[in-house]
């Protein structure tokens, strides 16, 4: 489907990773415009990518002239805008999309802040934190996190294959990449076996696959 989107992001980073599943959800065809997160001091922050964005972080969408920054904001964003598209983000009741918009803001609001780039990067600038030391602090706020998304998932009667029920939600764009985070840094999954059972349910799913990091243009 021919859609004239464009998104601006970074191969490995977990935001951007969230926009891309949520594309590849709806059926929607976009371009890709890498913005290097590192190389000459991180491309976010050239004047030419600060006008599309102030805040200097990926992703940002462009429909037409339209641009949209914040990937929770994104998703809805492409959820309201293509309504005919079968497969929908958030659920139709209200109960169902607090407790998807729940599960996406326990991710982005509460865990990806502290393991954001930026982040490490002032760990290591202000407090001279060693590699280790930084993925050291990523393991337990990503695993303070995931102990509370695992009790809310268990709790919920509406968890199913996936976050919500038997279709992929705007949950689960956002947990897969924080399980892909952990992952690299080492975290172990045996205390989280519904979030481990749902990472698998979604990675079978063309989807999630197309959207992994080690598939974009970008990736080295």
């Amino acid at each position: 489907m021919a859609s004239g989107l464009v998104l601006y992001g970074y191969w490995r980073s977990s935001a951007a990773y969230r926009v891309r599943i949520a594309l590849n959800l709806k059926g929607l065809s976009y371009e890709t415009r890498p913005v290097h997160l590192v190389r000459d001091g991180g491309e976010q922050h050239a004047p030419d990518y600060r006008v599309l964005n102030p805040q200097e972080l990926v992703p940002c969408l462009c429909d037409g002239d339209r641009v949209i920054t914040q990937s929770l904001a994104i998703m809805e964003y492409l959820d309201e805008m293509h309504p005919e598209l079968e497969t929908a983000l958030l659920p139709v009741d209200a109960r169902g999309r607090a407790q998807v918009r729940a599960l996406a803001m326990a991710v982005t609001c509460d865990i990806h802040p502290l393991g954001n780039l930026r982040v490490l990067q002032r760990l290591e600038a202000q407090f001279g934190a060693s590699e280790e030391q930084r993925a050291e602090w990523s393991r337990h706020w990503i695993g303070a996190g995931f102990q509370a998304i695992e009790v809310m998932l268990g709790d919920s009667v509406a968890t199913g294959r996936y976050c919500h029920g038997e279709t992929p939600s705007m949950a689960d764009a956002c947990l897969i990449p924080q399980v892909y985070n952990a992952l690299r840094c080492k975290l172990p999954m045996d205390d989280y076996p519904t979030i481990s059972r749902i990472y698998r349910s979604c990675n079978e799913l063309e989807a999630f696959q197309r959207a992994a990091p080690e598939v974009q243009p970008d990736a080295p």
